[in-house]
């Protein structure tokens, strides 16, 4: 029998981190003298890769003044921000149930892994994974896409047996880009409607939803 897998994004999917992310965001852009947007207004920048969304924000594609954006934001992230997040309830049950119904688990996420691991241990929750994917400072395995072939390789298992669940359409796209079955959930920062069109398999909207469909997933 071939192992079963679910592979869970971070941000908007384990963990709500809109107050640690959008307060980095604007720390970045004050500190480099421009006017930064208000939280609400930073909602897009939760998901995709911080690289992209700066060069949006700063309306350039100078990578000096990228980076130096994105190390203005890690200066405040790693000591602080990274923090300023919550689990979404019931997560830890739903990581629980889908643990003891045999499934491993494992975190995808375009964060870098460093942090991630942080956030985990921080919410006590790093042993209920079997392992903790993310990028690396400099952007390698930042697509999701990337980073779903990385995991797939090294864990040796097989995508007619992995499920991405995540709450943007970089979830879905890199998932089905390696022939992965999708889980789109609707409680962290992608619309319903984002999910959908990017054609994600099934839409929960709640953590505890997405035990029953694996329930209902054919392998």
């Amino acid at each position: 029998m071939l192992s079963r897998a679910v592979l869970f994004d971070l941000d908007g999917t384990l963990t709500d981190p809109k107050p640690g992310i959008t307060r980095c965001i604007q720390y970045a852009l004050s500190e480099l003298g421009h006017a930064p947007p208000n939280a609400d207004e930073l909602h897009w920048c939760i998901g995709p890769p911080l690289k992209g969304s700066f060069s949006q924000l700063l309306k350039t594609s100078d990578d000096r003044a990228i980076e130096q954006a994105l190390s203005l934001y890690r200066r405040r992230y790693s000591a602080i921000g990274l923090f300023e997040n919550s689990l979404y309830p019931e997560i830890i049950a739903t990581l629980k149930t889908i643990r003891s119904a045999g499934y491993k688990t494992f975190v995808a996420t375009s964060k870098p892994h460093i942090y991630a691991a942080r956030i985990l241990e921080h919410f006590d929750i790093l042993s209920l994974f079997d392992g903790v994917y993310g990028s690396e400072f400099d952007g390698t395995r930042s697509d999701k896409g990337e980073l779903i072939f990385h995991i797939l390789l090294t864990e040796n298992i097989c995508p007619a047996s992995t499920i991405m669940v995540g709450d943007r359409k970089y979830d879905i796209l890199g998932a089905k880009r390696h022939n992965v079955y999708t889980i789109g959930v609707t409680y962290g920062y992608g619309t319903e409607q984002e999910l959908r069109s990017h054609c994600a398999d099934l839409i929960a909207d709640s953590p505890d939803e997405i035990p029953e469909f694996l329930e209902k997933i054919c392998y």
